[in-house]
C-alpha cells in the first residue's frame, strides 16, 4: 500500500522545515561566531526533538509502518551524516578555515547537499517506479559501500587530503589569494580582484557531498520507497548537523569504530535490497522471470532494531577503547618524564628502587614481622615475656 498523507500536511512541513533551515542561516550571517557546548547541545536537542514530533504526526496520519520507516531512514541518514562530518573536519583543517567562519562553511555544504540528495531523490523514485530490477544494482553497490567502509586500504586522512579534480582546475584556471577575507568569496589583492581560499573549501565541500549522497540515497530506498520520507528523513539528519559538529569536536576523533557500524547498517540494507529484489523479480534469466518466494522479506522494524543496535555498539566500543588508550598513554607519559628527569614513574618503581640499592627484593610486611619475631628469639606464635600475662599469678600480683 502506498503511503497516503493529506496533501496539507506534505507541503506544510516542506514549508516549516523551509522556513527553520532559512531561519538557521540567517542566524548564521547576521552573528558568525563559534557556538558553545551549551548552545550547540540545545539546538541539536531541538532538533532530534522535532524529528521525533514529526515521527508521531507520521504514526497519526499514516499509521506505525510509515512513521517506523521514518525513524529508520532518519537514523540511517543520520549515522552517515556523521561520517561526513569526519571528512568535513579534514577539509577544514587541510584548508586552514578560521573557526569563526567554519559555520558558513557547514551551512553551504549542508545547502548543497540538500539540493543534490533532492535530485538523486526524483531521479532514483523514478527508476525504482519503472524498474524494479534496479534494485539488484542498489543492494549491490551498498555491499560494496561497506565493505570499503570497513577496510579502506589505506591512509582515509590522506586520500581525503588528495586535492580532486574540480579543486585541482580551479586552482589552474582562477586567481585565488593566499588569505581569507572573513567568508567572502570575493577579495581585493594589491588593487586586484581575486577569489579567497574559500570558493576551494566550498568546492571541495561540494564534491565531498555528491559522492555521500551517492552512497546515502540508495541506503534510505532500501528502508522506504516513498520520496516523501526520503526527502524528509534526509533533511532532518542535515538540520542540526552544523551544531553537531560543533558539539563532538575532539570526540569525533574518539569514535574510531563508527565506521564498522555503519558498515554494518549499509551492509544489511544492501542485502534487504537484494533479497527484496528477488522476492519481486521480474528478469527472465533468473527463475524465469518469477518472484523468488522464498526470499524474506525484512520488516521496518526489524530494519530499525539493527541500525540502533550497530550505531549503540560501535560508539560504546570506541569510548571504551579511547578510554584505555587514555589510560595507557598517562603511564607512558609518566614513565617518559620519569626517565627524562631520572625519578621513579610510581610508587611502586620508587619502593623497588630502593630495595634494589639495599641489595634486598621487596618483602612482605608479614615475613619481615615473623622474621623480627624469630631473630628476638622465639617464633611469631610464642608469647612475649616483657608483658605479663593477665591470667596468672603474678600478672595478677
Amino acid at each position: 500500500m502506498d503511503l497516503q498523507l493529506p496533501l496539507w500536511f506534505e507541503i506544510g512541513s516542506l514549508i516549516v522545515l523551509t522556513l527553520i533551515l532559512a531561519a538557521d542561516l540567517l542566524l548564521i550571517l547576521k552573528r558568525p561566531h563559534i557556538p558553545s557546548t551549551r548552545e550547540s547541545t540545545l539546538w541539536v536537542v531541538f532538533y532530534v526533538t522535532l524529528a521525533l514530533i514529526f515521527a508521531g504526526l507520521m504514526w497519526i496520519f499514516a499509521g506505525p509502518e510509515y512513521a517506523g520507516q521514518f525513524v529508520a531512514g532518519w537514523l540511517t541518514e543520520y549515522s552517515l551524516s556523521i561520517d561526513n562530518l569526519f571528512v568535513f573536519v579534514l577539509i577544514m583543517s587541510q584548508f586552514s578555515v578560521p573557526r569563526r567562519y567554519q559555520q558558513e562553511v557547514l551551512m553551504v555544504g549542508i545547502i548543497i547537499a540538500l539540493i543534490l540528495r533532492g535530485a538523486f531523490i526524483l531521479v532514483g523514485a523514478a527508476v525504482i517506479e519503472q524498474f524494479s530490477w534496479v534494485f539488484y544494482i542498489f543492494g549491490a553497490f551498498l555491499v560494496w559501500t561497506a565493505w570499503r567502509q570497513a577496510f579502506p586500504g589505506g591512509d582515509h586522512d590522506s586520500d581525503v587530503k588528495q586535492e580532486n579534480f574540480v579543486v585541482r582546475l580551479l586552482r589552474r584556471t582562477i586567481d585565488i589569494s593566499d588569505h581569507y577575507d572573513g567568508a567572502k568569496l570575493r577579495t581585493l589583492v594589491d588593487g586586484k580582484k581575486m577569489w579567497t581560499p574559500m570558493v576551494i573549501v566550498f568546492a571541495a565541500i561540494g564534491v565531498t557531498d555528491l559522492l555521500f549522497a551517492i552512497d546515502s540515497i540508495p541506503a534510505i530506498f532500501g528502508i522506504t520507497t516513498s520520496p516523501f520520507i526520503v526527502f524528509t528523513a534526509n533533511i532532518f539528519a542535515l538540520m542540526g548537523l552544523r551544531q553537531l559538529y560543533f558539539l563532538l569536536g575532539d570526540l569525533l576523533d574518539r569514535l574510531r569504530y563508527l565506521h564498522y557500524g555503519i558498515a554494518f547498517i549499509l551492509a544489511f540494507i544492501g542485502f534487504k535490497l537484494v533479497f527484496h529484489a528477488m522476492h519481486v523479480n521480474e528478469l527472465p534469466f533468473i527463475n524465469n522471470g518469477e518472484h523468488i518466494e522464498w526470499a524474506p522479506e525484512i520488516s521496518t522494524w526489524m530494519s530499525l532494531g539493527v541500525i540502533i543496535v550497530s550505531m549503540l555498539v560501535a560508539t560504546v566500543a570506541s569510548l571504551i577503547a579511547s578510554a584505555r588508550d587514555k589510560k595507557a598513554g598517562t603511564v607512558e607519559s609518566a614513565k617518559a618524564v620519569a626517565d627524562e628527569k631520572g625519578t621513579p614513574a610510581t610508587v611502586d618503581d620508587a619502593a623497588a628502587g630502593r630495595d634494589a640499592v639495599a641489595g634486598t627484593a621487596p618483602a612482605d610486611p608479614a615475613s619481615s614481622r615473623a622474621s623480627a619475631q624469630s631473630s628476638a628469639g622465639h617464633g611469631p606464635l610464642d608469647e612475649d615475656p616483657a608483658v605479663p600475662d593477665p591470667t596468672s599469678k603474678r600478672g595478677r600480683a
